[in-house]
């Protein structure tokens, strides 16, 4: 089966859920025998997967995506500069400023693109669509998540292509719109789901959100857990002395990196919690510097001492991160639809303490690798984390049962395969109605 992969890129800079599940998931289907590319929007893809991209420019660049909808004149710069903009230089610094993955100010935008061929970037949908045309011909397209639907008419059309799109956290793009931005972008994307095969959720609380707020059929829509390449996780100790919290994703507010750093100066106070440790990995964008200088000075000299913070986050610093954890919270403020970090954690062995909001409960109770808090704040985080740390032999046996239910259960290889059969009975279907 001939495989594409749209992906929107994030430049590198901090830890990327759906680029690491898309990244580990094209490994994967290409080791089952299928034909993948890899198709980048906005910004460039880390990628060392062999075959998948060759020469198949960004589309959509975000500086030429920006200055189309900003500056109308620009909508017919000439192709020199378009291409200028668009190389990888001028898009790797664009990653590094701030506001380049933030919602906020980029309403108007997210709308033009999700109108697709209606949109302000039509002409960047037109390059797309020439050059899947001629150098591809895709059976399957798969769309990284439900902000690219704008994409699916011309790409069922156009292409003949079953289309299919990944459900997982597009409310944490929407959710910081204003207000009277919020509700056009929901219903704009259940016009364009319309044209949408098949959807994968990323947990069965993602689902029914998606139902509700796409208006989805929900035969459409299947649930899939996200897997890792499991290669190279090892049990991690544990009884460390001292203990350590892990934090491991974006380091910023919406994430929940304020509410971890009151639990662990909460939890800096216990006579036996004392000599605490918190590692802190998953990288940041400009946005981010402002709220972590903050949360720096925040943790006073005898508490700051005792943080480490640690730049490199490609996955084999997140394999030796996870070894020198007891535990790992990442408890962002609204919840998620899954959150791959969960999977690394018990992979490694490393038992979780997540809010009860989101998918986090949905995913304890699979694993049965940590444990559930609420509300989510710093001083009933700190309580949860204690509970695990002042008794080790829970902490082991919640580390063990995860490590061994993630083995089992969530493989990228079984992801892999799982989504392989919903392409499959789609195309057939296509094939059928086509």
């Amino acid at each position: 089966m001939k495989i594409v992969h749209i992906i929107p890129g994030s430049g590198g800079t901090f830890y990327c859920q759906n680029c690491m599940r898309d990244n580990e998931l094209i490994r994967a289907l290409k080791a089952l025998g299928h034909d993948v590319h890899m198709v980048p929007m906005y910004l460039p893809l880390n990628v060392d997967i062999e075959g998948v991209m060759g020469d198949t420019p960004v589309f959509y660049g975000a500086i030429n995506v920006y200055l189309k909808e900003k500056v109308p004149y620009y909508r017919h710069a000439p192709q020199w500069m378009e291409r200028l903009f668009d190389s990888e230089a001028f898009l790797q610094f664009a990653a590094k400023k701030a506001g380049s993955t933030r919602a906020s100010g980029l309403e108007e935008m997210t709308i033009s693109t999700l109108l697709g061929e209606k949109g302000r970037q039509a002409s960047e949908l037109d390059h797309m669509i020439k050059f899947l045309n001629m150098h591809i011909k895709p059976d399957v397209v798969h769309l990284s998540n439900a902000l690219l639907l704008g994409l699916a008419k011309r790409l069922k059309h156009d292409l003949g292509a079953t289309v299919v799109c990944s459900l997982q956290d597009e409310n944490e793009w929407i959710d910081p719109m204003r207000e009277e931005y919020k509700d056009k972008v929901w219903a704009l994307m259940a016009e364009r789901a319309r044209d949408v095969d098949a959807f994968i959720a990323a947990s069965r609380y993602y689902a029914a959100m998606s139902v509700t707020k796409m208006n989805l059929p929900p035969e459409k829509v299947h649930v899939v857990y996200g897997g890792i390449c499991l290669d190279g996780y090892e049990q991690a100790p544990l009884d460390l002395n001292p203990p350590a919290i892990g934090y491991l994703c974006r380091i910023n507010e919406y994430f929940g990196f304020g509410v971890v750093v009151d639990a662990f100066i909460k939890l800096k106070q216990h006579p036996w919690l004392k000599d605490l440790k918190l590692h802190v990995t998953g990288g940041y964008t400009g946005d981010d510097k402002q709220f972590i200088a903050k949360m720096k000075k925040k943790m006073k000299a005898g508490v700051i001492k005792d943080v480490e913070f640690i730049e490199e986050f490609d996955r084999e610093h997140r394999i030796r991160f996870l070894k020198k954890l007891s535990v790992l919270s990442v408890p962002v403020l609204v919840g998620e639809a899954f959150g791959a970090y969960q999977v690394e954690a018990l992979a490694a062995g490393v038992p979780i303490v997540q809010p009860n909001i989101g998918g986090y409960p949905e995913f304890v109770e699979q694993t049965g690798g940590g444990i559930i808090y609420e509300p989510n704040d710093g001083e009933h985080l700190a309580e949860a984390i204690q509970s695990l740390l002042l008794d080790p032999e829970r902490l082991r046996k919640l580390g063990r049962v995860g490590r061994e239910n993630v083995l089992k259960h969530f493989s990228m290889r079984q992801m892999a395969e799982n989504i392989i059969r919903i392409y499959q009975n789609n195309r057939k279907a296509t094939d059928f109605h086509g």
